[in-house]
């Protein structure tokens, strides 16, 4: 009898492992699905709620309205990326980050997020840079981090050699964290690529991207 329970553990630990990640991934889209379709629920706002709602229009949402608000919102997205594109768009977005950013409250937490969403998202001197290895908090330990910026004229003047702004975030979450200016010759930069750095920090360590050293050509030698 211990011989079969001990069997039956070792298949149940096997058979959770199995079916663990697929039924967690399905809850966290139907988690998603449910959050997100309480925002854009609110689409359909012209269509009489006893065709979208059910017991005539007292009871909740049928999913199927529910994914065509989602299918709405994702068209407009869309058609504000398209508009964003070209100059008559760009000055609404404009005009509306500027009223955005003039509403007390509601300017800290939009312009906070929208900071974030560039250093992420855009391509410009504010994104991650390139994934670096920095002693930190003190010398024998390192910290992943992200070059910022390598543009630092006073502090390269005030400390007579060059220093690079490098963000090391807090896992699993890339919002906070330290921002170093540290001395180039301290900065280990790695080849790892800045999606997979980002991977890292998110899985707390547990997705190590791959690494294979590119051999450098040997000089050939002389006649």
């Amino acid at each position: 009898m211990r011989t079969l329970f001990v069997r039956w553990q070792a298949n149940f630990v096997t058979g959770l492992a199995v079916v663990l990640p697929a039924v967690i991934s399905i809850a966290v889209i139907l988690w998603l699905f449910g959050t997100v379709s309480n925002i854009t629920d609110t689409l359909l706002f012209f269509v009489p709620t006893k065709l979208t709602h059910q017991r005539g229009g007292e009871g909740p949402m049928y999913w199927y309205w529910s994914l065509s608000a989602l299918l709405l919102a994702v068209s407009m997205v869309g058609l504000i990326g398209w508009l964003a594109r070209h100059y008559f768009g760009m000055k609404m977005i404009e005009w509306v980050d500027s009223i955005l950013l003039h509403v007390p409250l509601l300017n800290k937490i939009y312009g906070t997020l929208k900071q974030i969403n560039e250093a992420f998202t855009s391509s410009s001197r504010s994104s991650f840079k390139q994934v670096v290895l920095v002693p930190f908090p003190r010398p024998g330990l390192y910290c992943l981090g992200f070059i910022t910026s390598e543009d630092n004229p006073e502090v390269q003047a005030k400390t007579k050699e060059k220093a690079l702004t490098v963000f090391v975030p807090t896992t699993p979450t890339l919002t906070s964290g330290f921002l170093l200016l540290m001395p180039e010759r301290e900065v280990i930069k790695l080849e790892m690529p800045v999606a997979d750095g980002i991977k890292f920090m998110f899985s707390l360590g547990a997705v190590a991207p791959g690494y294979s050293p590119v051999e450098k050509a040997s000089s050939p030698s002389p006649s």
